[in-house]
């Protein structure tokens, strides 16, 4: 018995992704299905693909955290309970 699976996609991605299919001679399903055995099985690995795209605001709040962070500022010493935390957050 089989049954369907439906989700969205960019639509350029999966017109590229169909395209390379039909070059390599194999229908678009078999390799979504091919591609989902081999993660059922583990023999499909998932990792981070690509790099997010923060907006201005976040990007910019990001990079100046990070030159922080290299120079040891703005950081607080660790806590060792909730307490402390939230004593640190009010002051």
């Amino acid at each position: 018995m089989t049954t369907q699976v439906i989700f969205k996609i960019d639509k350029a991605l999966k017109n590229k992704a169909m395209a390379k299919a039909q070059r390599e001679g194999i229908a678009f399903a078999s390799v979504l299905k091919l591609a989902t055995k081999a993660f059922v099985n583990g023999d499909l690995n998932l990792g981070l693909v690509g790099s997010e795209q923060f907006n201005v605001t976040s990007n910019r709040e990001i990079k100046q955290a990070l030159k922080d962070i290299a120079k040891n500022k703005n950081l607080s010493s660790g806590f060792s309970s909730v307490k402390e935390a939230r004593k640190f957050l009010k002051a």
